[in-house]
């Protein structure tokens, strides 16, 4: 009996050491369902639905995960959702036609591209007043913002352009010239480069923050499919910055590679055009979503293997996953 009891004992500890699989919740942005999808990451289940605005595309958490952010594109703002209640509990002065947006590290700033009237506009979250108006590209798309906040970098699809914006001053200070129609612009960790895809260039540019160089083109080809069909979208990259998984939009393909040589270890399947892409907060799992599927993908990330595809809304757009 003695001997039974250690060994379930041990068998306890076991379990416990290898701790519970943690419950995330996934938001998605369903662009021509108007409608946001909310999905249990541990059971990989659509546990609800709800509607939005019209073409509900950008989307974010605030850092607390109270509030998710949606660009509610052809309503022209952007929609505050309290994720307690799942309810529109306000709106944002995007301007118009807001698409995507990245939210300051300290939550306090929205910045938004807004593609018809090539500006970038930052709003104050507490005021809801929008602080600034910045001329950039023609038809403004990415958005990212370094991990210290100071600088954020905006795409502009048809000037093929990454702009440099200093977040003090609300000036572009440098522009670099990437490939064809920049769609994303992602940060490392430490803040020493910027990615940023193009999709119909089929290319990544790294660009050096500190130079503003591109410092490497990454370039992909899956075996059996034409080049052209090979679009990189979104592009998320590991908080140890040792991996950037990059969507590959109607080649049905994420890329996985190596940040320091910049090699392409692998191309995993998911469904049909991956748009965007999201870790959640343990970083075991990346989840896509494949607009022309009307799935999202569960993708682990220890062996970078796809685990299971769920059905949301009417074509997926975004994804954002609770902080907590």
């Amino acid at each position: 009996m003695r001997k039974g009891m250690y060994v379930a004992a041990a068998a306890i500890a076991l379990c416990l050491a290898s701790g519970p699989a943690f419950a995330y919740t996934a938001y998605v942005s369903n662009e021509k369902g108007n409608s946001m999808s909310i999905v249990d990451t541990s059971t990989m289940k659509v546990v609800k639905t709800v509607d939005v605005g019209q073409r509900p595309r950008g989307i974010t958490i605030s850092p607390d995960g109270k509030f998710v952010y949606l660009c509610a594109s052809d309503d022209d703002q952007v929609q505050i959702i309290d994720t307690s209640t799942l309810q529109v509990v306000g709106s944002l002065p995007s301007g118009p036609d807001p698409e995507l947006f990245v939210l300051s590290p300290d939550g306090k700033t929205l910045y938004v591209a807004n593609e018809n009237d090539n500006l970038v506009t930052v709003i104050d979250i507490a005021s809801k007043e929008v602080l600034a108006e910045i001329p950039v590209g023609v038809e403004p798309e990415g958005m990212g913002v370094s991990p210290d906040g100071k600088t954020l970098v905006n795409t502009s699809e048809t000037t093929s352009m990454a702009h440099f914006i200093d977040t003090s001053s609300q000036e572009v200070t440098d522009s670099v010239l990437v490939d064809t129609r920049p769609r994303f612009a992602e940060f490392t960790p430490d803040g020493s480069q910027v990615w940023v895809s193009a999709e119909v260039g089929g290319t990544v540019s790294v660009i050096d923050n500190k130079t503003r160089q591109v410092v490497k083109k990454i370039n992909f080809a899956i075996p059996g499919l034409r080049s052209e069909t090979i679009q990189p979208v979104g592009v998320s990259i590991t908080a140890d910055g040792k991996k950037a998984y990059v969507a590959l939009g109607p080649a049905n393909h994420v890329a996985v590679v190596d940040t320091k040589t910049y090699e392409v270890k692998k191309y995993i399947l998911v469904g049909q055009r991956v748009w965007h892409l999201a870790f959640t907060p343990d970083q075991k799992t990346l989840i896509t979503t494949n607009g022309n599927s009307n799935d999202i993908t569960f993708i682990d990330t220890a062996t970078d293997e796809p685990v299971q595809s769920v059905t949301v809304g009417q074509q997926p757009w975004g994804v954002v996953v609770s902080p907590k």
